[in-house]
């Protein structure tokens, strides 16, 4: 019974729901935190992660040849066998419905609904073709993380800065550079675009797309005009240390793997983030 939870956690991919903490960005940084917006984003949250696994498990179905002769992907629900396919698109349906039903109860849902379906409809045009084409398969993987500041903006109401837009925007460039990099380094064989890709190439813009988020994140910390926020700057910047470190070492380059795999960058997020809280509301 244990083994088979766990492998439904696993096709969901509940550890990829971390990503979507990036929903309480806008509603942290614009100082609104109160109940009912941690409410809302809570309600979003949870609207946007079953989105989210609803994709991964489309995701998994339409790519289960490929993925059983891959050296890390072959263990994957669908790809083991652990799953059958029809069990798959069955969880697939409830995950989409249960989105559908937790983003009803946000206060903006019919704008939410439409982010949400803007990103269930990159994500397909993503698995079903783009993903083979260079360049616009990392822009594409960006928007998902653009998105979800979107959807968290929407669900309570706020403005998003435009500095912290573009800090996110080249941070999560900066992600999905660092991903393809050790995709090419490791597996090229087993990514149709990776062909098109060099080292070199990935290398440059990855480190281009970490300097501009330290850049615009640094000026969204100048326009704040909070006494001792751009301490955070520091921090960030370890954090930013930290996760290069490990993406230059033995990982993968997939975002939630780095994080687990090195619990200090867990204790650098919280440090960083108990620091900006506090200096928010000095």
């Amino acid at each position: 019974m244990f083994e088979k939870i766990k492998t439904y956690i696993k096709l969901i991919r509940l550890k990829h729901y971390i990503k979507n903490i990036l929903l309480f960005v806008p509603v942290f940084f614009a100082g609104a935190l109160n109940k009912n917006s941690i409410k809302e984003t809570i309600i979003g949250f949870f609207a946007f992660s079953f989105m989210a696994s609803t994709i991964y498990i489309i995701n998994d179905i339409k790519d289960v040849k490929n993925d059983k002769n891959h050296p890390t992907k072959k263990n994957r629900p669908i790809a083991s066998g652990k799953v059958s396919i029809l069990k798959a698109v069955l969880i697939a349906i409830l995950m989409f419905i249960l989105s559908l039903v937790f983003n009803y109860f946000t206060k903006a849902r019919y704008i939410s609904y439409s982010i949400l379906m803007l990103y269930f409809s990159f994500n397909l045009f993503y698995s079903f073709g783009l993903k083979h084409k260079p360049i616009v398969d990392i822009m594409l993987l960006s928007s998902f993380y653009v998105l979800r500041i979107y959807y968290g903006a929407a669900i309570v109401g706020v403005k998003v800065s435009d500095w912290l837009l573009l800090t996110v925007t080249f941070a999560a460039l900066y992600l999905t550079f660092g991903k393809r990099r050790n995709e090419f380094i490791k597996s090229r064989d087993t990514r149709e675009v990776l062909k098109y890709y060099n080292q070199q190439f990935l290398d440059k813009f990855m480190y281009l797309s970490l300097t501009l988020t330290l850049v615009f994140y640094s000026l969204w910390v100048i326009e704040q005009e909070i006494k001792y926020l751009s301490i955070s700057i520091l921090v960030l910047f370890m954090i930013f240390l930290k996760y290069s470190l490990i993406v230059e070492g033995e990982s993968d380059g997939d975002p939630t793997e780095v994080i687990f795999k090195d619990k200090s960058l867990i204790v650098l997020g919280i440090i960083y983030i108990l620091i900006v809280f506090f200096l928010m509301r000095w």
